[in-house]
């Protein structure tokens, strides 16, 4: 799939049963969808293949006609990233090690620069993606959230894009619900924006409790539950 997404099509049909009360665009717009994620590796038969991962392409398909503003997360890896385990002899996945910056889960090698795995999904077709936001860059640093990095000190600059263009509503989609998607919500709201997270839009590891635990985070913070 090529890295514009809005060159895609829509091979996907819209799952049964969901639905989601999300107005249409108006002018003046100031809500943006913003999709966390949805690439190759995430989804089944990728290296770190979220359950149901393929389900949500569809989805925000039909979302993104409801948005004048939609953004796009990618994690972007460079090759022996310190989150993945084989760059820590002995260790296995989804053990945790302590990095400079505090815990850290550890990967599987996923999303690995101009691999395949770090495209988008070939069924996402988002033809009013605005802005791609590239994530977990730098070798010694993971990046769960869009606006910053898990050192929690280097934004990523995208807190002042959505204020300089007037975008303070997001409406947060992707994979995985309680690890990227959350830490998405979670700065957003400590940086002021309102924040819905639309659940039939998202898929989780849930990794020893973990989606549990984030939607109870995203609840205190004041997240929104769509």
């Amino acid at each position: 799939m090529p890295d514009d997404p809005s060159k895609t099509t829509n091979t996907g049909t819209d799952p049964a049963g969901w639905s989601v009360d999300v107005d249409p665009a108006r002018p003046g717009e100031d809500r943006v969808l913003v999709v966390v994620d949805v690439q190759n590796d995430f989804c089944p038969g990728g290296a770190l293949a979220v359950p149901g991962g393929d389900e949500v392409p569809a989805v925000i398909n039909e979302l993104s006609r409801q948005f004048d503003h939609v953004i796009l997360t990618q994690d972007w890896h460079p090759a022996g990233h310190l989150s993945f385990a084989s760059s820590h002899p002995g260790a296995r996945p989804f053990a945790t090690v302590e990095l400079p910056y505090g815990p850290q889960v550890l990967w599987p090698d996923h999303c690995v620069q101009d691999t395949e795995g770090a495209r988008f999904h070939p069924g996402l077709a988002v033809r009013n993606c605005e802005l791609i936001v590239r994530k977990g860059y730098r070798r010694e640093v993971d990046s769960y959230s869009a606006f910053r990095d898990n050192d929690r000190r280097s934004p990523t600059g995208l807190a002042g894009y959505l204020r300089e263009r007037g975008l303070r509503r997001l409406f947060v989609v992707g994979l995985a619900t309680d690890f990227c998607v959350a830490y998405t919500a979670l700065d957003a709201r400590r940086l002021g924006f309102e924040v819905t997270v639309i659940e039939a839009g998202c898929r989780a590891i849930d990794l020893d409790g973990s989606l549990g635990a984030a939607w109870e985070q995203m609840e205190e913070a004041g997240v929104m539950r769509g």
